[in-house]
């Protein structure tokens, strides 16, 4: 069973990790916005949805299966490898082939040759999940950090480089392969692990017993998520794709940071004490808590000041973004929520529910999409959508654990909604405090500031017993480093 200090350590170092990759793609994609056009992003993010609908199908479900099975060894890591790299070929066969036919349905010839290089990313995911796989497992989150900082920095010169050279949307696209070459490199001399020639079909169906469930969650999941990416890329133009791929990367990037590092924690820890119901419950209801009270008031804070960081960050051109910057703070601020019942499902072992819980998901998701397209005719309102299909969505995913674990949707809630109501009125606020028509720079600025000093300073005010928690954490790792 994993102890706190280990899952606390565990938690710092993803964090680390996450927040080191993440600032280094924001400060690249902010340098690379202002010398390439939204129509050289569009492009990217066009084929992009290609290549992650594809990389679904290499991983499987299995690397989630490898994480979940107590006593997976050598045997399970290689067989899940093999079949992924198999995969993997197969998929890239698959894309290199359908390209012309991809280019003519856009009527954009140049996607040809981008979709079939970027596409080489398949044989490199394949490999390096299978090795984030086995880190996480062990809870080895200093080795990703490690391994991410480590290929973000070459790939993010690489890609300026390239730019400022003139290579357009190539250098996007070198930037991107580079990167997730780099992080085998790196992962290859950091993990003992190494793929050996053993392979065991007995083994691949035990693990795909339980990961062929995820696998179809995945595919309804992202199927879904890139959905509209096809639509908006299609009906609209590559550029409005861009504004809304921007509008959506500016919180995802805040919350990535915080939720990711507490769900790849999250897994193996209530994996590890999947038979103690009690314990899976308290650990679920501290993360959901406390990655609340944090990301809550970020996508707050965020959405009120979206114009002023649009206009400083990326210049008038992507302007049309703060729209879908706002919507999608809105968003993200239910994630914690997401994350926090998936995960216990999983660890659960029920990748039965997960499965259906995609698919009611989907089904809502699905028919806000439509009305968002067909009744509003615009990204803007398949954008809502997303919000209604989210709020839907949150209810669906906290029912089973009502079952499980004794923690419903309401009482979830209940526990949340300190930080929301805390959050309104900081927003409030801060709101009312845009409306001076200061200079951007300044308005900017004073309005992080004033939005740190009033969340907190209420929240300790109120003695909010989460920031108590938080503070108590940080003062036991400064006297664990400090002896």
């Amino acid at each position: 069973m994993p102890t706190k200090k280990t899952i606390i350590s565990s938690l710092l170092w993803k964090f680390l990790e996450r927040t080191g990759t993440q600032l280094t793609q924001f400060v690249v994609s902010i340098v690379l916005a202002r010398i390439l056009s939204p129509e050289d992003f569009g492009l990217v993010a066009l084929v992009m949805i290609f290549i992650t609908i594809s990389n679904v199908f290499v991983q499987s479900g299995l690397n989630t299966a490898l994480i979940q099975k107590k006593d997976a060894d050598d045997l399970d890591f290689s067989s899940v490898f093999f079949a992924s790299f198999a995969m993997s070929a197969f998929l890239y066969t698959v894309l290199f082939f359908a390209a012309p036919f991809i280019a003519d349905f856009y009527e954009r010839q140049e996607l040809i040759a981008v979709l079939r290089v970027l596409s080489l990313t398949l044989f490199l995911g394949a490999v390096n999940s299978i090795q984030v796989a086995y880190v996480s497992k062990y809870m080895m989150f200093k080795k990703l950090f490690l391994r991410s900082v480590g290929a973000m920095l070459p790939s993010a010169i690489l890609g300026i480089v390239l730019a400022l050279l003139g290579f357009g949307v190539w250098a996007l696209v070198c930037q991107q392969l580079s990167n997730v070459f780099l992080a085998i490199v790196v992962m290859w001399w950091s993990v003992k692990w190494h793929p050996s020639l053993k392979f065991s079909f007995e083994r691949l169906k035990g693990l795909f017993g339980f990961g062929w469930k995820l696998l179809l969650s995945s595919i309804l999941d992202t199927g879904y998520s890139n959905l509209r990416g096809l639509i908006i890329g299609k009906v609209f133009a590559p550029a409005a794709l861009a504004y809304y791929n921007r509008g959506e990367h500016f919180p995802f990037l805040v919350v990535n940071n915080i939720n990711s590092s507490i769900q790849s924690v999250m897994l193996p820890s209530l994996s590890a004490i999947q038979d103690d119901r009690p314990q899976v419950k308290r650990l679920m209801r501290r993360a959901i808590v406390t990655s609340s009270f944090l990301i809550v008031p970020l996508m707050m804070g965020l959405a009120v000041a979206a114009k002023p960081l649009v206009l400083i960050l990326l210049g008038e051109k992507w302007l049309p973004s703060v729209p879908f910057v706002q919507i999608y703070c809105a968003i993200f601020a239910f994630y914690p929520i997401h994350t926090s019942n998936l995960s216990a499902i999983n660890a659960l072992g029920r990748s039965d529910v997960f499965l259906k819980l995609e698919i009611i998901k989907k089904i809502f998701g699905i028919a806000f999409l439509l009305a968002g397209l067909f009744i509003f005719n615009s990204p803007i309102g398949i954008a809502y959508g997303v919000l209604c299909n989210t709020l839907v969505s949150a209810f669906v995913n906290a029912h089973p654990n009502k079952n499980f674990l004794n923690y419903g949707y309401f009482e979830q809630m209940k526990d949340v909604l300190p930080s929301f109501i805390l959050s309104f009125i900081m927003g409030a606020l801060l709101y009312a405090f845009g409306t001076l028509e200061l200079p951007v720079y300044l308005t900017f600025v004073l309005e992080v500031l004033l939005g740190i000093v009033i969340y907190f300073g209420l929240a300790k005010l109120l003695h909010f017993e989460c920031l108590d928690y938080l503070i108590q954490t940080v003062n036991d790792i400064r006297k664990k480093h400090g002896k």
